[in-house]
């Protein structure tokens, strides 16, 4: 298998990564446990399923572990292409991943408030749940971010469809303009989750596109020849 074909499909198995944990974490364990409404739910759900809660900070540490090496692998599949864009990738999925850190240890604080009591047992679990949520809320911004310059390095290698480039793009600055919808406007949360729609389609057609072609067959014969660097000459 070429090389570049080899990095982009481990580029699409890390980004699957995300896609797993991500849907495992906020579409099926978050809304069995956390009760938006009623603290005293969210602890009685942790107390009575302590192993589906931890469970549920496993997954978002593999998100934080998938995420960090999807944005390294970003990064070594696009530096020939343009390096000031892949490293954009690579720094703004790096901050993707601390924000998913920041919010496992939320988790993590309320399974142990459940388990071991500290003050107002319910309101502080509740409250740990509520800013894992807002973590997720405002980094938006730089899962929207990351998009853009992954976007750009589809359109400038022509190694994917243009049309997923621009998909990309596009999806990447609608996410980011809804993290500020959320906020500025509460009564338009119907908006913010329509502008977000693009980019997850460009991500799992991303997604996709990695792990079934890695990349388009001429840009195999266009990639530049490993540089091997000559071994010192003894003297």
């Amino acid at each position: 298998m070429h090389a570049l074909t080899r990095t982009a499909r481990m580029t699409g198995l890390f980004y699957l990564g995300v896609a797993i944990t991500g849907v495992l974490g906020f579409l099926i364990v978050r809304p069995q446990l956390f009760a938006a409404d009623d603290a005293s739910a969210t602890l009685a759900n942790l107390v009575a399923h302590e192993s589906l809660a931890r469970a549920g900070v496993a997954l978002e540490l593999g998100m934080v572990v998938t995420q960090t090496f999807a944005a390294v692998w970003f990064y070594r599949l696009f530096r020939t292409v343009d390096s000031f864009a892949a490293s954009g990738i690579a720094a703004f999925g790096l901050v993707n991943a601390i924000v998913g850190l920041v919010s496992a240890a939320m988790l993590a604080t309320a399974v142990g408030v459940s388990v071991d009591p500290v003050g107002d047992a319910a309101a502080n679990v509740q409250l740990l749940y509520l800013v894992s949520d807002s973590m997720w809320g405002v980094g938006a911004l730089f899962f929207g971010l990351w998009l853009v310059p992954m976007g750009w390095c589809v359109l400038r290698s022509g190694w994917m469809p243009r049309v997923l480039g621009w998909i990309l793009v596009g999806g990447g600055a609608g996410y980011v303009l809804s993290a500020f919808i959320r906020y500025l406007a509460p009564d338009a949360q119907i908006v913010a989750e329509a502008l977000a729609y693009p980019a997850s389609v460009g991500e799992f057609w991303m997604v996709g596109y990695l792990l079934i072609y890695g990349v388009r067959r001429r840009a195999l014969n266009e990639a530049p020849p490993a540089v091997h660097t000559p071994a010192p000459v003894a003297s």
